[in-house]
Parts: structure tokens; sequence; C-alpha cells
């Protein structure tokens, strides 16, 4: 094959790879990354303890992302297109220490937006505020979040802004649980939730690479249903 020709073909490759990725819903493209870079943990047999002392079947850990670029790339664009969608407007972009933080930040300079972020304590010298970064009175601030179990780190973060004069009405996360505490506290807390994706779509997508049987698919949303009460 000449030169031109293998050229010819290597760029109808990547069209054709682009478009099944434009073709591809959010939802599908965040759970894929997820299971691609082996973020999402199956682990029906062995639960694993939540510091809330919840037992859980699975478990997810965005801190990876950094690590795989490209997948990453998909997350902050994902950010980028949920931004447009739900026509959030927003002065400043904050991520919750530590696992938010890395998101925010890429997100705030690939959208050329000041950036911040929000301690879980306030530190121990100094002002001893939670909000590092600068100042947020009279500004509305977006927070970005890279998982949501019951939502408590998140609200936290949501009232520290508050409490310094932020206007804080929407959270974008890479993934929640979806459990009804986490979404009544943020409906109560009047802050709405934006989620990249899912957990049926990141199950959807781990059952057709066979990362796991219908019957663990079957455990995990039975627990999700139901955590407080679910036994192995």
């Amino acid at each position: 094959m000449s030169g031109l020709c293998l050229l010819h073909s290597t760029l109808l490759v990547e069209y054709i790879m682009n478009r099944k990725q434009q073709d591809m819903n959010l939802e599908t493209q965040i759970a894929q990354a997820l299971l691609h870079i082996g973020a999402v943990g199956f682990c029906v047999e062995n639960p694993i303890t939540f510091t809330s002392g919840m037992k859980a079947p699975v478990y997810v850990d965005n801190r990876v992302f950094p690590f795989w670029p490209e997948q990453w790339r998909v997350v902050i664009e994902g950010f980028q297109q949920k931004i447009q969608e739900e026509k959030i407007e927003f002065d400043v972009i904050a991520g919750v220490e530590t696992a938010g933080i890395p998101h925010s930040s890429a997100l705030a300079y690939a959208l050329q937006k000041p950036s911040l972020f929000v301690r879980k304590k306030p530190k121990e010298h100094g002002t001893k505020s939670k909000i590092e970064g600068g100042n947020v009175k009279g500004k509305k601030v977006l927070l970005i979040e890279d998982l949501i179990t019951t939502g408590g780190s998140s609200l936290a973060g949501v009232e520290a802004l508050r409490q310094e004069g932020a206007k804080v009405d929407d959270c974008i996360v890479i993934v929640s649980y979806g459990f009804p505490e986490a979404k009544e506290a943020f409906e109560k807390n009047q802050c709405r939730i934006h989620t990249l994706t899912s957990f049926e779509a990141i199950l959807k997508e781990a059952e057709k690479l066979a990362k796991i049987s219908s019957k663990d698919k079957e455990s995990i949303q039975s627990w999700m249903q139901n955590p407080h009460e679910w036994r192995n």
C-alpha cells in the first residue's frame, strides 16, 4: 500500500471512530471511559465498606482519570457539554478537596474561568477559611464533584461557599450512586445535581464487556435500591 493510500486509510478509520463517538450519548461515553481505565471495581463476593459504614458491592475511583489523558478528556468535554445542555450560568468553578480538584481545575482552564477549591475542614492557621483561591462574595459558583454517595461532603462544600457570600445553584458530578437520600438532600438545599453518567449505564456497559455477570448485575441493582439493608 502506498504512503498516500495508507494515510487515507488512517484518516478514514479516525473519521469513523470520531463519528461513532459523536453518535454515542454522553452517559455511555463516560461509562465506557470509567470501565476502560479500571475506575469501577466490582466486589459482589467481597463487598467494601464506605466511610459511613455502608457495605457496597461496587465502587468508583475517579482519581485515576488524570493518569489516562484520553479518557479524562472525555470527562472534561462531558462537563462542557452538560453546561451547554443545561444552560448553566456561572462566574467561578469550584471543586471539593481532594478528588474534585483536578476535574474542576481542568474544566476551569479549558473554559478560561476562575477556579478555586473548598476544604473539607478549615485550615488551622491564617484566615482559617475553607475557601482557597479567591473571593466568591456575590459570585455565582458552579461546583464540580467526582462522585456523590449520600451527598454530605458535596453539600458541605455548597454551604461553605454560601457562607462566604457565593450563589451556588448547580453541582455537576461525574457519577452518582443515585440514592434517594442524596437527591432529597440536594433538593432540600436548593441545589441541582447534574450527572455525566449513571450506574445503570455503567452496569449495562460492564455486562456488554463481560466485566460482570447477569447475577452480579442483579445483586448490584438490588444494593442500589436498598443500600442500607443490602446483604451479599
